[in-house]
């Protein structure tokens, strides 16, 4: 906290010193020009904060979205269920963008693959 607190400080002074950095609007565009800039090596918790700050509404819709998902799942009618049922339902509904690419026949193969059944023989 005291590395990052004096970092802010030459941090502020730098950028409003700094003619290249004058126009930026958004986080991004900050993140971006300390990459172009170099000034991700000298100022690097500042750097770290700046993405960190950048990708936390991404991670947060994620979460959001993984709950929302478990509340219509896991209703009174479905409470009895096992926690590792649940969790390989909720897997397959978050990841459907993934398991839109396989068919029945699919996962009918790899399951047959896993060990030898006695329908097989």
């Amino acid at each position: 906290m005291i590395g990052l607190e004096r970092q802010l400080n030459h941090f502020v002074l730098d950028a409003s010193s700094s003619a290249d950095m004058t126009n930026i609007a958004t986080l991004v565009e900050l993140c971006r020009v300390l990459v172009e800039t170099g000034r991700h090596r000298i100022f690097n918790l500042v750097d770290r904060l700046v993405r960190l700050l950048v990708t936390l509404p991404v991670s947060t819709a994620a979460a959001e979205r993984a709950f929302s998902i478990l509340k219509i799942t896991k209703t009174r009618l479905r409470n009895k269920m096992e926690d590792e049922y649940l969790a390989n339902n909720l897997l397959v509904h978050i990841e459907s963008e993934i398991v839109q690419h396989y068919t029945y026949d699919d996962i009918i193969t790899d399951f047959k693959n896993q060990k030898n059944r006695r329908a097989d023989l």
